[in-house]
C-alpha cells in the first residue's frame, strides 16, 4: 500500500502545520509513531526511517512520521522549537493514530526521539510499546555533545577559549545559540536538558537495538543501567548491539541492514 503524505494540524496557532508521511497496513496489528532526532542526525536517518517504516508496513504495522515543530517539512524555523511544543506534537499525532487504529501502540524512536518518546508515553493514559534506536539516555550530556559542536568550530579559527561559558550564558539570559547552523532556544535547551530516559508507570514492551562498527560490541554501563531501570518498572526488555554503520552521523548517507532486520523480527516474529 502506497504511503500517504498530508499536513496535521498542530495547536501551535501561528505554525499549524506538521508534515506526516503515513504507512498504512493491511488488516493492522500495531500503529507505530516514529520519532525523529536531533538536527541534522534527523536528515541523515530519513532513508533508514523510510526503509523500516515500509518493511514494517508490509509486515502488518501502519507507521506514521512526523517532522516535528520546525523540522523537515513542517511550518516554522528550528530556532522557533521548544521541548513542550514537540510534547504537543506527538500528542497530536497518537491521537490521530488512536482515532483511526484499532491496535497496540508503539512509539518509536531514534536518539533524542527516544527522549520524546518516553515522556510522551509517561503522560500517556494507556500502555504503549517502545521500540529505541541508538536511544540518548540524558538530555544534559547530549546537549552539552551538541554545544561542543561550536566549541569545535571556534576550536579551527583559533577561537575556542571560553565558548562553551558564553554559550552558556546566552541561553541563560533567554537569547538563542547558533550551533552548526541551527539556532537552539532556550526553550529547547532547557528541555532537553532535564529530559531523562525515564520509564513510564504503564509498563509494556521496550525494544532497544543499538549498532556498532566494532565486532563483538556490547551495551554501555550507563545504557545497561538504564534498560534494568526499565525492568524494575515491569517492562519486559528486548536489547541487541548490532554490527551497522552509526549512520545518523556518517558523511555519506548509509544503511543498517541488521537493524533493519532485528527490529522487523522483533515486532514482528
Amino acid at each position: 500500500m502506497a504511503a500517504e503524505a498530508f499536513f496535521l494540524p498542530a495547536t501551535d496557532a501561528r505554525h499549524s502545520q506538521r508534515f506526516c508521511l503515513f504507512h498504512p497496513a493491511a488488516a493492522p496489528r500495531g500503529a507505530v509513531l516514529y520519532l525523529h532526532p536531533f538536527a541534522e542526525e534527523m536528515n541523515k536517518s530519513r532513508r533508514m526511517a523510510a526503509l523500516q517504516a515500509r518493511r514494517l508496513a508490509e509486515q502488518g504495522f501502519a507507521v506514521l512520521q512526523i517532522d516535528l515543530l520546525g523540522c523537515g517539512d513542517s511550518s516554522g524555523d528550528f530556532g522557533e522549537a521548544t521541548w513542550e511544543g514537540w510534547l504537543d506534537d506527538v500528542a497530536a499525532a497518537l491521537a490521530w493514530l488512536r482515532a483511526r487504529l484499532d491496535a497496540p501502540l508503539w512509539l518509536w524512536g531514534l536518539r533524542t526521539g527516544c527522549l520524546i518518546a518516553a515522556e510522551a508515553a509517561r503522560r500517556l493514559d494507556t500502555p504503549v510499546n517502545c521500540l529505541f534506536w541508538q536511544p540518548v539516555v540524558s538530555g544534559k550530556t547530549f546537549l552539552q555533545q551538541f554545544l561542543r559542536l561550536k566549541v569545535a568550530g571556534e576550536m579551527m579559527s583559533g577561537e575556542a577559549k571560553g565558548v562553551m561559558a558564553a554559550l552558556k550564558r546566552q541561553l541563560a539570559a533567554g537569547q538563542p545559540v547558533e550551533i552548526a547552523g541551527y539556532a537552539l532556544s532556550p526553550a529547547l535547551a532547557q528541555g532537553l536538558e532535564a529530559a531523562e530516559l525515564a520509564p513510564p508507570s504503564h509498563a509494556g514492551r521496550l525494544v532497544w537495538f543499538e549498532v556498532s562498527a566494532r565486532e563483538g560490541a556490547t551495551l554501555a554501563p550507563v545504557a545497561q543501567k538504564c534498560i534494568e531501570q526499565w525492568q524494575r518498572a515491569g517492562w519486559r526488555v528486548e536489547s541487541a548491539v548490532l554490527p551497522a554503520p552509526t549512520f545518523w552521523q556518517t558523511v555519506e548517507i548509509e544503511d543498517a541492514p541488521n537493524l533493519l532486520d532485528a527490529t522487523t523480527q522483533a515486532l514482528a516474529p
